[in-house]
């Protein structure tokens, strides 16, 4: 199986509720990036993009293994769901940017 629709979380302040979307279709692949104010608005994003098709999820600036469960928990382990890390040379600089 190809990966042909796939969504990709992200927070951002001054999103919009329910979150902004952009998506991208590249005419054999849909992928679908939204940014949400906070974490927990995460969670129903996630509900949705799975009720639109979605085969996998990646969650970046803001998540973290905590909140992956929560999403995963969330969608009932529907699809895969991942999140984007950063080595240990990145923490003090992505610890500035989210604080």
């Amino acid at each position: 199986m190809a990966l042909t629709h796939w969504g990709f979380i992200y927070t951002a302040d001054g999103s919009a509720a329910g979150g902004d979307v952009s998506t991208v279709d590249t005419g054999t692949c849909r992928s679908v990036f939204v940014g949400v104010e906070k974490p927990e608005e995460g969670i129903e994003v996630a509900r949705r993009l799975v009720g639109e098709g979605v085969q996998l999820i990646e969650l970046c600036g803001g998540f973290g293994p905590v909140w992956a469960g929560r999403v995963i928990e969330a969608i009932d382990g529907a699809v895969p769901v991942g999140v984007v890390g950063y080595g240990p040379e990145a923490v003090d600089q992505v610890h500035a940017i989210f604080s």
